[in-house]
């Protein structure tokens, strides 16, 4: 009876300790302040890529699992509209200089060009399938879209034809631009790769092996220093690298299932959302990068937008049971 007695309280005991050790890894911040929250009833499924128009404060949010990019007023709290006919759409970016939306469909692989007053589709471009990631060049007016087994289109905004191809060995996922360097940097994790290709002939001049490092999905860059900051998911860490070497400068622990990361160069910060249920941000003092906070939010949470001119970020947290799919909205710091 004494054995099963003292069983039962070293159960007791080690229970107890792993409730406190879990509740201590919330870290309580004032990073981030939770400023309202814009219900998104009709959206059902995964949620994806967002972009801004930063003009009219408005933001278009890549609703994969529901066919569907819901126009957003991040100002007033309200959804203004929904456009239908898309599928799957992934990648979302707005072109200021021609007032339409841009939508990269992961489903049929096609493009659409939206104006951005009437909904309307302009234009549309078939790639291959599985159209993703987008980046846009508002200096050059060129959009980049991650597709297929293994591309980025160069696609002309003005014109809305492709006008290049990067060729790749695999899917990519995150990239991002450095135009000081002329340089795109692209995680292809198929292959455990991060290619590094020239912006003016397309062509790849580099690629480096994730080595132990699985599954590098988000990317965002320092265009100071050049510094390329990639999210890993196996193991979750957040990986600093010199743009022009390679070589890796340090690392530290990210949020798990982690899909976006942003750098906030003004603050030397990087945010970094993922479907573990946490905001990860971390201070980067060249060669030293340090976790300094780990904000709850909602399992499956893992889309988000860093938007520094107007101190805030925006986290897609998908429906989820009985709670409806929404927009947190953060005032940074």
């Amino acid at each position: 009876m004494i054995a099963v007695f003292y069983k039962k309280y070293a159960i007791i005991i080690l229970v107890s300790a792993v409730l406190l050790n879990c509740s201590t890894t919330v870290q309580k911040s004032d990073e981030l302040k939770l400023e309202k929250t814009i219900s998104l009833l009709s959206v059902k499924g995964r949620i994806d890529h967002i972009d801004v128009n930063l003009k009219g404060g408005i933001i278009y949010v890549g609703a994969l699992g529901n066919n569907s990019v819901e126009v957003v007023d991040i100002m007033k709290g309200t959804v203004l509209h929904s456009i239908k006919a898309v599928d799957e759409p992934q990648g979302v970016a707005y072109i200021p200089q021609r007032q339409e939306i841009f939508v990269a469909n992961g489903g049929n692989g096609d493009c659409y060009f939206y104006n951005a007053n009437s909904f309307e589709k302009t234009a549309s471009i078939h790639l291959s399938s599985d159209a993703d990631d987008v980046r846009y060049d508002s200096i050059n007016e060129q959009i980049y879209v991650g597709y297929g087994e293994g591309g980025i289109a160069v696609i002309d905004a003005k014109s809305h034809k492709q006008t290049g191809d990067i060729k790749l060995t695999g899917h990519p996922e995150g990239f991002q631009l450095d135009k000081k360097l002329n340089k795109i940097f692209i995680n292809v994790p198929d292959v455990h790769q991060i290619v590094v290709a020239d912006l003016s002939s397309s062509k790849i001049i580099t690629t480096w092996n994730t080595g132990d490092y699985r599954a590098n999905f988000p990317m965002t860059i320092d265009t100071i220093d050049h510094i390329v900051f990639v999210g890993y998911r196996n193991p979750s860490r957040l990986v600093t690298m010199d743009e022009n070497s390679g070589a890796v400068l340090a690392t530290t622990n990210l949020v798990s299932d982690v899909d976006d990361i942003y750098f906030d160069e003004t603050e030397r910060k990087i945010y970094a959302s993922g479907g573990g249920g946490f905001i990860t941000i971390c201070q980067w003092e060249k060669p030293e990068i340090k976790q300094i906070a780990k904000i709850s939010t909602r399992d499956g949470a893992r889309t988000s937008l860093l938007i520094p001119t107007l101190k805030l970020f925006i986290l897609a947290a998908r429906a989820n049971g009985s709670k409806a799919a929404e927009l947190q909205v953060y005032k940074t710091k």
